[in-house]
């Protein structure tokens, strides 16, 4: 096994560990007048895809199924970091911020792939789960609460899930992406 497998095996788990906090610190971002649209969108469009992933039928590989999560947030807030962020207080500045830094590690796992998750993420914007666009979070003042308390619903009650530190768990989690992300 390499070193970066290694790594990798270390750090995902914190990843898992971290994803309900995570989430909950990114809805504040969403509810931020003080930053344009474009990145709030972006964002929500990222636990948006959180929520559409949780709505699915349970596959039995929770361990990639959170973890493919917390790269779309990664991911989410790499981008969002590119675009003027307007008036962002310092810590949610420090949360995006460090999101985005570990898309470097991201961009790494999935090498080539990773294009392709970036521009997935991108899409994301335009896509819908229970029935809200990333659109409707930021433009409707009841959509975008309900869809606050739904974040901080799942922050609360989120438990990580066990995380196999084997590196064949970091080949299926390739393949995972490898065989989901549109060519």
């Amino acid at each position: 096994m390499s070193q970066s497998d290694t790594n990798y095996l270390d750090l995902f788990p914190a990843w898992l560990r971290s994803l309900g906090d995570d989430a909950e610190e990114l809805g504040a971002i969403v509810s931020e007048t003080a930053v344009p649209e474009s990145p709030r969108q972006m964002i929500a469009g990222g636990l948006n895809y959180l929520f559409k992933s949780l709505d699915l039928i349970p596959d039995g590989i929770d361990d990639i199924g959170y973890l493919d999560d917390a790269f779309v947030l990664r991911v989410a807030s790499e981008l969002a970091v590119q675009e003027d962020l307007g008036d962002l207080g310092t810590e949610k500045l420090r949360t995006l911020n460090r999101l985005a830094s570990d898309a470097d590690a991201v961009r790494e796992f999935l090498g080539k792939d990773f294009s392709r998750l970036s521009d997935y993420v991108k899409g994301l914007r335009k896509g819908a789960a229970r029935g809200r666009s990333a659109a409707d979070v930021i433009g409707n003042e009841a959509t975008q609460a309900a869809f606050l308390s739904d974040v901080r619903g799942f922050g609360k009650s989120y438990q990580s899930p066990s995380f196999s530190r084997e590196e064949k768990t970091l080949i299926k989690l390739r393949a995972f992406f490898d065989a989901k992300l549109p060519r």
